[in-house]
Parts: C-alpha cells; sequence; structure tokens
C-alpha cells in the first residue's frame, strides 16, 4: 500500500448491521477513519497545484471547488507513490502514481472501500469477460474493447516497463477497473476528478452514461418514468450538495437512481454495494430471483435462488473461480424488504407491494411466454447441430439475442422502474413481433417444416400463453381501431 506519510490513524470501527434484515443476517463495515488534518497537506503538494493553475487550469479550478480542497487536501496526498509500485513514475522530483485507486481512497474513506470493493460494481469487468471475444472481438475487433467495453467496465491497466500505463487500457474510469495495486474499480466513475462531488454522484446523469443503451436501458428507462419526470420538475429541490441526504429528511420531492439503489432513508444506511436491493437479474435470458453470498472477506456474489442455498460456514467457489467461506446469505425476499422500506418514505405499503407484484407478474409473464420457449428452441437447434458453436454466424442468432438482451431487458427494465412506454411499446411489443414475427418463422427456415414444427408445438402451442396461435378471438386491429377482421366471403 502506497505510503501517505500520514502519522497518526485514529481506527473506531463501528459495527452495524441492516435493521430491516430482522437479525437474519448481519453484514458489518468498518466506519469513515477519523483523521487529524495534520495527517494530510503535503508541503511538496503545494508545487504541484503552482504549476498545474499554469499547465491544466482547468483541472486546478476543479479541485479548488471540492470538499478535497476545503480540507486541505492536495494532489501528493493522493498521487504520492512508493519506489517499489509498479505504477511509480518520478515527476518533477517526486515519485508519483497516475491512478488514484479505490484502496487510495480508503485510506480515509474506509467504510465506502470496503462497501465497494465486495459490490457488482467491482466486478463489472468480471461479469463480462467471457462475453467480450465473442461480442466484441468477433463482431467488431479489440479496439472496440478498449474505447466501448472496458469505458464503462473497465480495464486490466496496464503498466509498461518505465512506469507509463499502455493505451490498450489507460485512460479508463471504467467501474469494474483492475488498478495496478491489485484493487478493483473506480471512484471517479461516479464522483468526477477532480471535484469528486457527492451531488455529481446522486444525479442520475452520474449513471446514464454507462446505464443506457440495450443492455441497460436505465437511463431511457428513467427519463421515461414517473420518477424521472418529477426528477426534472424538481431538480432544485433535490439539495443533492447534503452532507447525509436522507429521504424524508433531507429532500422529497423525487427519488434517483442512488435513492433507491444505494440512498439513505430513515432505519436504512446508505451504502456503495449497488446491487444489495436487486432481487431479480434482469439482464439474462431467464430471470431469476437471486440470493447474495457474503463471504467472510467481504466479497460477494449473486447465486440464482434454483440452486441450492449454501449455509454459513459452507465454502463455495467466488465470481473469479477462488474459493471462500460464507459468512451470511441475504435471500431475495430480504433484499426486497431493504428496497420496499425506501418506497415507504412517499408510499403506503399496500401501494408499494401492489407495485412489486405487477413488476413480479411482468417478469414472469417474459420468462413463461418467451424466455424459457425461445432459450429451449435454440439449445434444441445447438443439440441438432443446425446451429454451429460458432457464436452470431447465424441470423437466428441476432434475432434471439435481440429478443432477450434488447426488447427483453428494455420491458423488465420498464417494469421495475414504471415506465409503461418502455415496458409495453419499447419492450414486450417488440418481444412478442420478434418473438412470432421473427424469432419463429427463422427457425422454420433453418429446421425445415417438420423439425420445426415439432419444436413449436412442445415449446410453444402446448402452453396456454399461445393458444390464440390456434384459435385466435380478439378483434383484430391491424386495419385500425374499431375496423373488424376482413371478410373472406
Amino acid at each position: 500500500m502506497r505510503n501517505v506519510r500520514i502519522t497518526k490513524w485514529y481506527l473506531h470501527l463501528l459495527l452495524f448491521a441492516f435493521p430491516l434484515w430482522l437479525g437474519a443476517i448481519n453484514i458489518s463495515f468498518a466506519d469513515k477513519v477519523s483523521l487529524d488534518s495534520s495527517n494530510w497537506g503535503l508541503e511538496e503538494g503545494e508545487a504541484c497545484i503552482s504549476c498545474h493553475k499554469k499547465s491544466s487550469a482547468g483541472l486546478t479550478h476543479q479541485w479548488q471547488s471540492s470538499a478535497h480542497a476545503s480540507a486541505g487536501v492536495n494532489c501528493l496526498d493522493c498521487h504520492y507513490a512508493d519506489q517499489v509500485d509498479k505504477d511509480a513514475i518520478e515527476h518533477e522530483g517526486s515519485i508519483i502514481a497516475t491512478i488514484v485507486s479505490p484502496k487510495d481512497c480508503g485510506r480515509c474513506h474506509t467504510r465506502e472501500y470496503k462497501e465497494t470493493e465486495g459490490s457488482v460494481h467491482s466486478k463489472a469487468l468480471s461479469l463480462i469477460e467471457n462475453r467480450i471475444p465473442a461480442l466484441a472481438d468477433n463482431l467488431t475487433g479489440q479496439e472496440m474493447v478498449t474505447a466501448g467495453c472496458a469505458k464503462c467496465h473497465g480495464s486490466k491497466v496496464e503498466v509498461r516497463g518505465d512506469g507509463s500505463l499502455s493505451p490498450n487500457s489507460w485512460p479508463n474510469t471504467g467501474i469494474g477497473r483492475i488498478n495496478p495495486d491489485g484493487s478493483r474499480g473506480s471512484c471517479s466513475a461516479c464522483h468526477g476528478r477532480h471535484s469528486f462531488s457527492k451531488a455529481q454522484a446522486r444525479d442520475p446523469s452520474a449513471c446514464v452514461w454507462c446505464h443506457s443503451g440495450p443492455e441497460s436501458p436505465d437511463g431511457e428507462v428513467f427519463d421515461n418514468s414517473k420518477h424521472g419526470m418529477l426528477f426534472t420538475a424538481n431538480r432544485e429541490k433535490m439539495n443533492l450538495h447534503s452532507d447525509e441526504w436522507v429521504l424524508g429528511k433531507d429532500y422529497s420531492a423525487a427519488p434517483t437512481c442512488v435513492t433507491c439503489h444505494m440512498g439513505a432513508t430513515p432505519g436504512v444506511k446508505a451504502s456503495h454495494d449497488v446491487g444489495m436491493r436487486d432481487a431479480w437479474n434482469l439482464n439474462q435470458p431467464i430471470s431469476e430471483k437471486q440470493s447474495l453470498i457474503i463471504f467472510e472477506d467481504g466479497d460477494r456474489r449473486e447465486l440464482p435462488e434454483s440452486q441450492p442455498v449454501p449455509r454459513r460456514g459452507n465454502e463455495i467457489s467466488k465470481l473469479d473461480g477462488s474459493m471462500g467461506k460464507v459468512k451470511a446469505v441475504a435471500s431475495s425476499k430480504r433484499r426486497r424488504q431493504i428496497m420496499s422500506k425506501v418506497c415507504l418514505e412517499c408510499h403506503s405499503k399496500g401501494f408499494a407491494n401492489g407495485f412489486m407484484k405487477q413488476f413480479d407478474n411482468v417478469v414472469e409473464l417474459y420468462n413463461e411466454k418467451f424466455g424459457k420457449p425461445a432459450q429451449a428452441i435454440m439449445l434444441a437447434l445447438y443439440d441438432m447441430n443446425l446451429l454451429t458453436p460458432a457464436p452470431f454466424d447465424d441470423p437466428l442468432e441476432f434475432t434471439y439475442w435481440r429478443l432477450w438482451h434488447d426488447e427483453g431487458t428494455r420491458a423488465r427494465h420498464g417494469a421495475a422502474m414504471m415506465s409503461p412506454n418502455f415496458t409495453w411499446w419499447e419492450g414486450m411489443h417488440l418481444v412478442g413481433q420478434n418473438f412470432y414475427g421473427e424469432f419463429l418463422p427463422q427457425v422454420r427456415e433453418l429446421a425445415g417444416a417438420e423439425k420445426a414444427d415439432q419444436l413449436i408445438n412442445e415449446h410453444v402451442l402446448s402452453l396456454d400463453e399461445h393458444s390464440w396461435l390456434k384459435n385466435p378471438s380478439k378483434p383484430n386491429p391491424i386495419l385500425g381501431y374499431g375496423i373488424g377482421k376482413p371478410s373472406h366471403d
């Protein structure tokens, strides 16, 4: 760990448990490190500021408006490095590192670092590593991994022999970046350098630069939701600069992404573990409710509830393949309870429970009517060797990908965030169009009439949800509303 010349550490480690988990599990983090201000403000750092006022004035102005500057934290306090650090370089007489990693920030922001380190954000690169070869390398090229995928998910930063950073992996502020010191993540992904503003991170714009587009359409969904409308109309009432920013105390005009996924409410602490409150996985061909496995070392992983739930003390594999001992398990029910606690600050229990039921119903409808049948047919076609092992070399694979990854994801996220347009017109409506109008016809073309009929009869027509194909009884809107079905007399 880099030496910041901190001479006194006064650590107050306060254990806390999320109260809404009713004693089922206890997850404890160290509270913020309390440091006397004499532990920062290195004199040598003043030279950095004098020089950078001339060479990069914008950067300096950002820092001058920050809480760091107000507290006397200067450039060298964060960028100071030990000679033995992989990315240490000599710069104007000082040994520094270009990257200030979460581990560096964690010297003072201890609790935030520990929460982020175990969160799904810190694993953003690990979660897509198996997909990158087919999606980016095959369909486009390695350059797209660097300029596209890694910008949000993070890169594995490569340090060259002279201590400089390879342009193949830097610059990068991806949330799951693997840093030269081994830490994962990038605080500046949300708290943009060098102002590192709380208000900026609480604004939805801090999230949507990555949470937008087909795979994570949250920006578009939020903008077209009731919550998004309220935020836009009441931005000036949001008190985004507040120190605590507790819902119902510091603001009440509207929620943001942070409010629901990370924010504090009376009885619920704020957390940098952004996935803690998510009961469903909404980004897979079939959604499953998921338990959160917390390991003794603070690491975490999601586990579909269709799989056996481990007990405290069991050893199971982590996301990276290593083994870890289970400290606690948060079921989807417990996770929903804490998410619902946020809802209850503005809505009645009946309202919140009713919404959650509607959301669940949409996810289950997608699963049963489209997700499971389409997946079963695709698996059968691979088993029949009618699709090659090479991904994306057949039009049907693109069609199926679009069905669950693009349209299906929009529908499920739309339902989760109360956007009727994205739940229906931009979501499930397009899923249905794709499934009936493209996917099934392409299956017939690929497999031939006999095999296709077998697959469709087994996986589609056997389900009540598709009975209308055999017995259409609804008014036909194709020629316009109010116009009856064409006569064949």
